[in-house]
């Protein structure tokens, strides 16, 4: 049989690697044996996160599709255009450079001899055609690298440096981007910058971007699909939304950290109680304060643990944050206390934990108007949305 056609929003994988007792790390199999075996068809728009816990194959599948790990076996496909196969006629092996795809380390790799404006030149001349001064711009201006141009890498903080590594695989003019940890070892201020940053990468360069991370906090802020790995292989995919929503069906991954992601508008700053005001689909909701300009769509992650559930709406309660809504569904945990209480809010969902004994107290019942109740201490700062341009026909400006 042929291979199969793959539509060029596409990227096909179907492929397995095993190291020996020599050559896996000892990270990967307390017998220094590893193998990696993966077939999935991955969307070439928006951010991807490849999740799961240490040694369980995320790095090893980005190196099999840029091309840095020779002894793969399988198939890769671009769209149509095949750049890896092993398994019928005659071996296809596209190398590194021929792929454009992009990569960012954890371990940042910039030129200590060159500025940074020498680094961000080296990736531009390299890239395919060549660029000039001009081009150079966008990227500098989109990760504020301005300020840096004339600086050492050695001069920068960690997340400036990442920042100008970001940059110079961006001006190689990839046509995907591959980011292993990129904020790993940051603080949680730097950390939530160069988020904000990875995040707009999809929509202002119309650029697909993998992300290797086992943070799930990560996961939530900026991917649209995120893929569990474990042992080697993917356990289960999804869009990001869903996954976080069935935690608890999914191996390896920790049933606390269940929840939602809801799309929010920021409406208003208060200064005086520093907080932020939101709208969350029709209605009023308030986060610690941050620094998103009016009229910013932004996405809120909601653990369901952080949420409780009334049957009439509450009076005289700190809980800033009341949510009417329908329940929809109720599911009992087996064995445990607990019970999942999913609530409709205007054809959006948030699933509340509770106790079993609480479903028996508020004779609760699919149907029944409800209200859920969320602390905003227990909000986690958002990211903003940024909208996928990739579907809208956009091209990468990365010239002027």
């Amino acid at each position: 049989m042929g291979r199969r056609a793959t539509a060029m929003s596409a990227l096909r994988v179907r492929v397995r690697l095993d190291r020996t007792q020599d050559s896996a790390p000892r990270s990967q199999s307390g017998r220094g044996h590893f193998r990696l075996q993966v077939q999935h068809e991955f969307p070439l728009k928006g951010i991807t996160a490849l999740y799961g816990p240490s040694g369980c194959g995320k790095t090893t599948l980005l190196r099999i599709i840029a091309g840095l790990e020779r002894t793969a076996q399988g198939e890769i496909d671009w769209g149509t255009t095949p750049w890896l196969s092993t398994i019928a006629g005659p071996t296809i092996f596209v190398p590194p450079d021929r792929r454009r795809v992009g990569m960012v380390f954890q371990d940042i790799r910039l030129f200590p001899h060159l500025s940074v404006e020498g680094n961000l030149r080296f990736a531009a001349r390299r890239a395919e055609g060549g660029q000039s001064k001009s081009s150079i711009d966008p990227v500098v201006e989109s990760l504020g690298l301005a300020p840096f141009l004339e600086r050492r890498p050695e001069s920068l903080s960690r997340g400036e440096q990442q920042r100008v590594a970001i940059a110079r695989s961006l001006l190689a003019r990839p046509r995907l981007l591959l980011m292993d940890e990129p904020v790993s070892g940051l603080d949680e201020e730097t950390k939530r910058e160069v988020m904000t940053m990875i995040a707009r990468l999809p929509s202002e360069f119309a650029l697909p971007v993998f992300y290797v991370t086992h943070a799930i906090d990560e996961v939530a802020q900026i991917a649209d699909r995120m893929l569990l790995l474990d042992q080697g292989q993917i356990i289960k995919s999804g869009r990001t939304n869903e996954m976080l929503a069935a935690l608890e069906d999914v191996p390896g991954l920790d049933s606390f950290e269940a929840g939602q992601i809801l799309e929010a508008t920021v409406e208003h700053h208060d200064r005086h109680y520093q907080l932020t005001r939101l709208d969350v689909l029709g209605q009023p909701f308030v986060m610690p304060r941050t620094d998103f300009a009016l009229g910013t769509t932004i996405r809120l992650r909601l653990r369901a643990r952080d949420i409780a559930l009334a049957t009439v709406r509450p009076e005289s309660i700190s809980i800033r944050n009341v949510l009417k809504g329908t329940l929809h569904s109720i599911r009992i945990g087996e064995n445990s206390a607990h019970a999942d209480a999913t609530v409709d809010l205007a054809g959006r969902s948030v699933i509340a934990r509770i106790t079993r004994e609480s479903v028996d107290a508020l004779k609760l019942q699919p149907g029944q108007e409800v209200f859920a109740l969320i602390k905003t201490v227990a909000v986690d700062r958002s990211l903003p949305r940024f909208p996928d341009v990739i579907d809208q026909g956009r091209q990468p400006s990365l010239s002027k």
